[in-house]
């Protein structure tokens, strides 16, 4: 009797057999994975998911920090507060935990914040990087002054990519470039001429550029031997290209439309004189107004052999910038596709003397061209010879994409159209409602 009570006391007290929970077991699956899977896992998650994965196991405690990529945005914090203080507050608490915690070496640092002013935290979090090699550094200063890049910066010579947004920059004196550098992009900063000049020079690898709404610096000299892309838009008074022989992809806005006239030598052909192997051009804004100036030549006297795409906002009724368009095209025998945007707000500026496009000692030029894409025009006889000439010197042409400004006379623009002649039998001409 005694034995089987205590049998079954025993029976009991016994705890049934445990079973891993199907998260344990998600989890343990995912923790066997090699180092190497881990970390790309990881570094496709925001700072703060990737820092939570800590609390997972004390296998995870610490994984996080070996993180690559740090870019501390809008997605770092969690915050419903709509306080600009508290969230400040945390982002300053977030990117001092992270830094200090972090073991390895960077290949990107971003900051990014909506709510992010030039704190003087920043001086410190720059300090702080420049004891480890950084291969990208981002920062964008969304709100407030431009604020100053401390001069440590300027000591990271592991940099491939600079980017920065709203900032003033002066290198010190000792600065000597960035020697590894292949991409910058500088967006709202202030810099000097000379500190411009010699940070382009001294970047012997530069590859990429772009600069957008800059100030501190109006001469864009361009000397880089290795350059293949360069984005541009402000109000600048010259650019010009040494040593740019590489340089295939080049994008330029002139945001100020009072170009002065300096001169009588040929924007045109300064221009052109450095781009070789040019692949892709876009002029934008009031940049043909700058290419017209001096004595437009009828043809460069190296034509663009490797052009294939070229976009230009033209006033129509301006014969220097209409002449400046015919001359591009007619240098640009390899051409495959044209977009044009006519600046209707001046359509009745500049000399309006017989149209450019009138010439009929050319034919079949553009034995390339297979698209073109017109926007913007109000049926002007200027815009409508431009159409005529590409049309009858475009034996190859497949597709011309017609967008008129208004839907005013867009019936007989169209009867205009289909009368034109066409050198290629198979050309369609596509008209888009305003």
């Amino acid at each position: 009797m005694l034995a089987t009570e205590s049998q079954s006391k025993r029976m009991r007290h016994r705890e049934p057999p445990k079973f891993p929970c199907e998260t344990e077991i998600e989890l343990d699956r995912i923790s066997g994975l090699s180092e190497h899977v881990l970390d790309q896992i990881l570094s496709h998650l925001s700072i703060r998911d990737a820092v939570r994965t800590s609390t997972l196991s004390s296998k995870w405690r610490y994984k996080w920090a070996k993180i690559p990529n740090l870019v501390f945005d809008s997605n770092c914090i969690a915050s419903p507060s709509q306080d600009q203080a508290l969230i400040k507050n945390k982002l300053v608490s977030v990117v001092d935990h992270v830094l200090l915690l972090h073991r390895e070496a960077l290949n990107k640092f971003k900051l990014s914040h909506r709510e992010l002013v030039g704190v003087t935290d920043i001086d410190r979090w720059i300090l702080h990087l420049s004891w480890r090699p950084v291969n990208e550094f981002i920062l964008e200063i969304w709100k407030g002054t431009r604020y100053k890049i401390p001069s440590c910066l300027f000591s990271y010579q592991n940099l491939i990519h600079l980017e920065l947004f709203n900032c003033l920059l002066r290198p010190p004196s000792s600065f000597k470039g960035f020697r590894n550098l292949k991409s910058l992009d500088l967006q709202h900063v202030t810099l000097a001429q000379d500190a411009f000049e010699n940070l382009i020079t001294n970047c012997p690898l530069l590859e990429r550029l772009t600069l957008m709404n800059f100030d501190g610096f109006s001469h864009l000299k361009i000397s880089a031997p290795n350059l293949q892309f360069f984005d541009i838009g402000g109000a600048f008074d010259d650019v010009s290209f040494e040593h740019t022989f590489q340089l295939t992809l080049v994008s330029i806005g002139l945001y100020d439309r009072n170009v002065a006239l300096s001169g009588s030598s040929s924007k045109l052909l300064s221009f052109f004189a450095n781009l070789p192997h040019i692949r892709r051009l876009e002029v934008q804004s009031y940049f043909l107004k700058y290419l017209a100036m001096g004595n437009v030549p009828t043809r460069l006297p190296k034509p663009c052999i490797d052009l294939n795409y070229l976009s230009i906002r033209v006033n129509f009724n301006d014969m220097d910038e209409s002449a400046a368009a015919l001359c591009l095209l007619k240098s640009s025998p390899n051409l495959q596709e044209v977009e044009m945007l006519a600046r209707p707000e001046e359509q009745s500026g500049g000399r309006t003397m017989n149209s450019s496009w009138e010439d009929e000692h050319w034919t079949n030029l553009l034995l390339q061209l297979r698209s073109v894409k017109i926007v913007g025009i109000s049926g002007v006889q200027a815009e409508l010879d431009c159409i005529k000439f590409l049309l009858s010197n475009s034996p190859a042409l497949e597709r011309m994409t017609i967008k008129p400004i208004s839907v005013d006379g867009g019936w007989d623009l169209l009867k205009e159209l289909l009368r034109f002649r066409r050198a290629s039998v198979l050309a369609e001409i596509i008209y888009l409602d305003p």
